[in-house]
């Protein structure tokens, strides 16, 4: 298994380099490019990307990367995955792209490391709101700190976990861009008394930190957008399935997701 703790502090770093790359455009009239699945892409999205696959490939660069920006160009490593005890990064460089170009806070940069389709450590960085996630899997911490983003980090900050699901109702969260009404229909099955909405992979945070319960998702992301947050929660007490219980793996073909459900503490 991966020495985890090694790489924390440099990943929080890169986190944190590539967060201070997207808020220099978030503050500028910058343009907007739609990709060949239609989804938006700016300049902020290109520019973080390009100083996480620098820096990862001084830090590990041993380690295959995918990363959104460059999957979409073509750049695809050959990856075994689940198959396999084989280890790659994650990258989603700007997560929440919709969210940055409407002007809302609720975007992040999101770095995570997979070995033998799971992820062992993540890293979700809001630049606009200086909040940073950490979770390491493999020690069982997880943590947030106040992110600043001009590279500075004087600490892991303070430990976060998941909650176990309160007596009263559960609060659940769901996406503010991308809500369904499947997800309604799902949730209509538990005992739901509070709702947030909320972009990104902060939805997955919210639960890492004990301010909601269940976090489904019925619809369509990739393993950029969810694996980091996966093992902010997983490390925080929390767990990560389908829709019938059965785990949620990465290295998958195309790199897509199945429909999922986050929970807090069991």
């Amino acid at each position: 298994m991966t020495d985890t703790r090694a790489l924390l502090q440099p990943l929080i770093n890169t986190a944190l380099r590539a967060g201070g790359a997207i808020m220099a455009v978030y503050g500028t009239d910058f343009s907007v490019r739609d990709k060949a699945d239609a989804s938006p892409v700016t300049e902020a999205d290109e520019a973080a990307e390009k100083i996480i696959l620098a820096d990862l490939a001084q830090l590990a660069p041993d380690v295959p990367v995918v990363a959104e920006e460059s999957v979409a160009a073509g750049r695809v490593p050959a990856i075994v995955g689940a198959a396999a005890n084989q280890r790659f990064f994650l990258v989603d460089p700007l997560d929440g792209t919709r969210e940055f170009v409407s002007r809302r806070d609720e975007f992040t940069v999101n770095i995570a490391l997979i070995e033998a389709g799971k992820p062992i450590l993540g890293i979700v960085y809001a630049p606009a709101r200086h909040e940073l996630y950490w979770g390491d899997v493999v020690g069982g911490e997880a943590g947030q700190l106040d992110g600043d983003p001009d590279g500075t980090m004087p600490s892991k900050g303070a430990t976060i976990r998941a909650r176990q699901a309160p007596a009263g109702g559960l609060t659940a969260v769901a996406s503010r861009s991308h809500r369904t009404p499947e997800t309604d229909t799902f949730l209509a099955k538990y005992p739901v008394t509070e709702f947030r909405s909320i972009g990104s992979s902060l939805k997955f945070c919210l639960v890492a930190r004990g301010e909601a319960d269940i976090y489904p998702r019925l619809g369509t992301t990739m393993e950029w957008d969810t694996a980091a947050g996966q093992a902010v929660l997983v490390a925080a007490g929390g767990r990560v399935t389908g829709l019938d219980g059965e785990p949620f793996i990465y290295g998958k073909p195309g790199f897509r997701n199945d429909h999922f459900v986050a929970w807090g503490r069991s």
